[in-house]
């Protein structure tokens, strides 16, 4: 049997433990670490002037892995100059990681930022052009001004793609040898370069033809290539987005006629009844008309506007109604800002600006919700994210949660996964789960731990999955006299404000997964103390990497702390069941005055966890050979297989 500490991998030569490959990680970065201290006499121009040699080197063919310990030492030199940070041991093995092309597993609080300095510049030695890709574009703007100076220092350029940028803007910053950007905003300028280069304005229908001519900012793509990627928060971006297509709509304008479609549907399905007239499937979140609900449509009276639609696209938008009222929730699934449906990410929390949901789905929404009605979008060119990322030559990322999506990371994107040892050994304690019948007699025992952690001068942060049940929670403990700061969809403008005070003694902030990744909560000494920062998560979220990102706000970099779930029948998670399979389990529930459960309740949620990984892994799966059977029939017609150019 192998340890358990030991990872084992193939080669021709028979198994070889990676133990023996993170040793040699260890030997370099400990020579990185001797020839960055023997640099400290170079003046700041002499250490630009090493930088440039490296850069003529690179350029003139020297394989990179040759000029690894010299640029390595270089950038650890100078974000001792300018940041006043230095990179430990540790942090330059992820580095080397990185450089090989793995994902590197890297605990909260490591220091994955400063780690991807030392890549980043290697790679961009060639000029070929680093794209460094985070989950936001707050994150992306950070990222960029507080490390991109360590890059100029040694005379690289650096810039950042941001969502209100233009496109001459846009190309000025690709050309940089170093960019920071989302995953989203470099998506679709790979998509809109497509579209530059491939559209015939003269062959494509009216809306098509207005919306080329709108790229402009000259015909020329902004992107220059696709040659190297760097991927914080990988999990995020690679597994969990990569559900949604990314796609560019074409604006189709609503004629009165489908207006009407889309307020008849949602008024509708207040004539239907479950199970007779139609089936609603929690697990998909898809709902279905019987031949029952199918013949009661027919009869329905309708706007004579509606006369000429044929039934098929009546049956689809009234299912899209059934899916909307049911399945998407306001303050969960989206917001409305300024009359308008924003959609929510749950995986990060954040609005997902300029995004909407396709056939007909966004728009029932609007209709349940009574805010004015958008226009439907058509498809003028889609990528899936797998897609997208396999176009560059160099690809890698780090991630505090990537062994449990390990395996899907190297069938789908050919990456290995490879643990990094932390900087000090972690201190964070698990407390008890507790589960409870309702929601109410949750947040009331929620309200009372926390009481009694603000006695003890602990800083809490209270994990919600949703904006609803932020604000909820937040009522909850303002009846009991206990301030609190909400950090959600609605205030992620004040984002860093909320989060520079957050490591106060006493100071409670409820946070959506906002607060889950990419978000350091740096605590004063009363606190670490008193026993560090506390996380209560206030429900287990449909994936168990989420839940690990949230807990690791906690005891990060050596620091105590500690963290602690409470769960209800009640919660989120579970309305992907049958509510008829709740009430059972319910009446089975037998709780103390309190409305405890016993702690087997837990085992529940955990299989019902593992059900919604099993459901999205089918789906990134299936999105996946849609895709590949799609680019095989356009590159056999000749076509070029992003575009959608289906106009007349």
């Amino acid at each position: 049997m192998f340890g358990p500490s030991e990872v084992y991998h193939w080669t021709k030569s028979g198994m070889v433990p990676s133990v023996a490959r993170r040793s040699r990680w260890r030997a370099m970065a400990r020579k990185v670490i001797r020839r960055s201290e023997k640099l400290n006499s170079l003046t700041d121009d002499e250490l630009k002037e090493a930088g440039r040699r490296l850069r003529w080197e690179a350029k003139a063919g020297t394989p990179l892995k040759n000029l690894l310990i010299e640029a390595y030492a270089l950038v650890r030199q100078a974000a001792r100059r300018v940041l006043k940070m230095e990179h430990f041991e540790v942090q330059i093995i992820g580095a080397i990681a990185l450089f090989e092309g793995h994902i590197a597993e890297m605990q909260t609080g490591e220091g994955k930022t400063l780690t991807a300095t030392m890549p980043s510049f290697l790679r961009a030695l060639p000029g070929h052009g680093c794209h460094v890709i985070t989950v936001n574009d707050y994150l992306a703007g950070r990222d960029c001004d507080i490390m991109g100076p360590v890059h100029k220092k040694l005379g690289l350029t650096v810039g950042k793609v941001l969502e209100e940028m233009e496109p001459d803007e846009r190309r000025e910053n690709y050309g940089c040898d170093i960019t920071y950007g989302t995953s989203k905003e470099m998506g679709f300028d790979f998509l809109r370069d497509r579209l530059r280069m491939g559209a015939s304005p003269d062959d494509a229908g009216p809306s098509l033809r207005k919306f080329v001519r709108t790229l402009a900012g000259s015909e020329e793509p902004v992107q220059r290539g696709h040659y190297f990627a760097l991927i914080d928060e990988a999990d995020s971006i690679l597994i969990d987005e990569a559900r949604t297509p990314l796609i560019i709509g074409l604006t189709q304008p609503n004629d009165p006629g489908t207006v009407n479609l889309f307020r008849w549907s949602n008024r509708a399905t207040f004539q239907l009844k479950p199970k007779e007239d139609y089936v609603y499937e929690p697990e998909r979140r898809s709902a279905w008309l019987t031949d029952t609900g199918c013949r009661k449509v027919v009869l329905m009276s309708k706007p004579s506007l509606m006369n000429s639609m044929d039934t098929e696209r009546i049956y689809t938008q009234v299912e899209k109604a059934l899916t909307a009222k049911h399945a998407f929730e306001k303050d969960r699934d989206y917001v409305i800002v300024d009359d308008k449906i924003m959609i929510v990410d749950e995986g990060t929390g954040r609005i997902m600006d300029g995004r909407k949901w396709q056939d007909g789905l966004h728009q029932a929404i609007e209709a349940k919700e009574l805010v004015s009605i958008t226009a439907a979008t058509g498809e003028a060119a889609r990528i899936t994210v797998q897609s997208f990322f396999r176009n560059y030559t160099n690809l890698c990322g780090m991630t505090g949660t990537a062994l449990p999506a390990r395996a899907e990371l190297k069938k789908t994107y050919k990456l290995k996964v490879s643990k990094i040892p932390t900087n000090k050994p972690c201190i964070r304690k698990d407390w008890a789960v507790r589960t409870f019948k309702t929601q109410a007699a949750k947040r009331e025992a929620i309200s009372e731990a926390v009481q009694k952690l603000i006695k003890e001068g602990r800083t809490i942060l209270i994990g919600t999955p949703s904006v609803e049940a932020s604000e909820a929670v937040a009522a909850v403990l303002k009846s009991k006299g206990i301030d609190s700061q909400i950090l959600n969809a609605r205030y992620h403008e004040q984002e860093a404000e909320i989060v520079k005070q957050a490591g106060a003694p006493g100071k409670v902030t409820i946070a959506t997964n906002m607060a889950g990744r990419g978000t350091d909560i740096l605590l004063n000494d009363a606190v670490r103390k008193a026993g560090g920062l506390h996380v209560i998560a206030t429900e287990m979220h449909s994936s168990k990497r989420i839940d690990r990102q949230l807990v690791g706000r906690a005891a990060r970099q050596g620091d105590p702390g500690s963290f602690q779930f409470f769960l209800s029948l009640e919660d989120e998670l579970l309305r992907c069941r049958e509510p008829a399979e709740i009430q059972r389990r319910s009446k089975l529930a037998i709780a103390n005055r309190h409305g405890e459960l016993g702690r087997s309740w837990h085992r529940y949620f955990k299989k019902v966890q593992r059900f919604l990984e099993k459901s999205h892994r089918k789906q990134r799966k299936s999105l996946l050979k849609q895709e590949r059977v799609r680019l095989e029939m356009y590159e056999n017609m000749g076509l070029d297989p992003y575009l959608e150019l289906t106009e007349s």
